[in-house]
């Protein structure tokens, strides 16, 4: 039972995680730009 919801614990926190990364991609920001797509020359894309 602590297995399952540990596992389940770590499923959510992992879609959040990358539902705000999507989120943030589509706003223009990049992690591997420092978060400012506009200026890095369109590496990010």
């Amino acid at each position: 039972m602590g297995t399952a919801l540990v596992g389940i614990g770590l499923i959510v926190i992992v879609s959040l995680i990358v539902k705000s990364m999507i989120k943030d991609k589509k706003a223009g920001k990049s992690i591997q730009c420092g978060g400012d797509c506009k200026n890095c020359g369109g590496h990010c894309h």
